[in-house]
């Protein structure tokens, strides 16, 4: 024999019985709008709106903009740098002003050579070399060997003549010695078109030689203190030194 219980009625608080589909049902909650805050947020929490339209468009394609390079903490440029040969220590000015002094023998501008460089005796030795490479001579080594020992020759031959009192450095003497080789370069040049082991190219060559000779003499007594003095002692030893790169362009 069943048994009845007696099952009291669920009463929600809503009202409505879900299973029944009597009274409300769930309320369901409105659909926000994209990047806003939920309505249930909590008001004391600061939310930040974040608006697509506003930010500036830019694509892969568009162009870099770059702000202008200061040196230094100036306001200086790319355009206000100073040039590559300045930078290196290289015054094409003073070169040429310093050949064409050489150029005539007779009117020699030692001021010019108070400014020591090997800028110019690097360009007239490479020079050098060339005439003697079209000549089907390779002497590029034999040349800076021989006036590495040119300049410490006559370096000791001055300070020895001077004593104590010389103040001929091997810096300086290295820059004359180069740069009185022009003479040497330009009979190199000429010897291309005359015959090797003749007598001419020999008067030439000593032409050149007596040239070069003069130059570098004068330069050495007027810029080194006591040269005066030996004068005749510091022609033969210059005299020697382009006597040997004369030998060069003749045989």
């Amino acid at each position: 024999m069943a048994k009845d219980f007696n099952v009291p009625p669920v009463v929600f608080p809503s009202g409505g019985n879900p299973g029944t589909g009597i009274g409300p049902g769930p309320q369901q909650r409105r659909p926000s709008a994209p990047f806003q805050p939920p309505r249930s947020a909590n008001p004391n929490i600061p939310f930040m709106s974040f608006d697509v339209s506003s930010a500036p468009s830019s694509t892969a394609f568009s162009t870099p903009q770059f702000a202008p390079t200061t040196i230094g903490g100036g306001g200086m440029g790319f355009e206000d740098e100073a040039p590559l040969l300045e930078e290196l220590g290289i015054n094409t000015k003073q070169i040429y002003q310093k050949t064409i002094s050489i150029l005539n023998p007779f009117r020699v501008r030692a001021d010019l050579h108070d400014d020591a460089d090997l800028s110019g005796p690097f360009l007239f030795l490479m020079a050098f070399g060339l005439f003697q490479l079209l000549a089907g001579k390779l002497h590029f080594g034999i040349i800076l060997g021989w006036v590495t020992v040119a300049a410490l020759f006559l370096y000791v031959v001055f300070n020895m003549l001077a004593g104590r009192n010389g103040n001929l450095d091997l810096y300086r003497c290295l820059s004359l010695i180069g740069y009185c080789m022009l003479p040497i370069v330009i009979s190199s040049a000429i010897s291309l078109f005359v015959p090797q082991g003749g007598m001419l190219i020999m008067v030439i060559s000593g032409f050149f030689v007596i040239w070069s000779t003069r130059v570098c003499t004068r330069l050495l007594v007027e810029l080194a203190s006591y040269g005066d003095e030996h004068r005749g002692l510091i022609a033969y030893a210059c005299f020697l030194i382009y006597a040997l790169f004369s030998l060069l362009v003749m045989f």
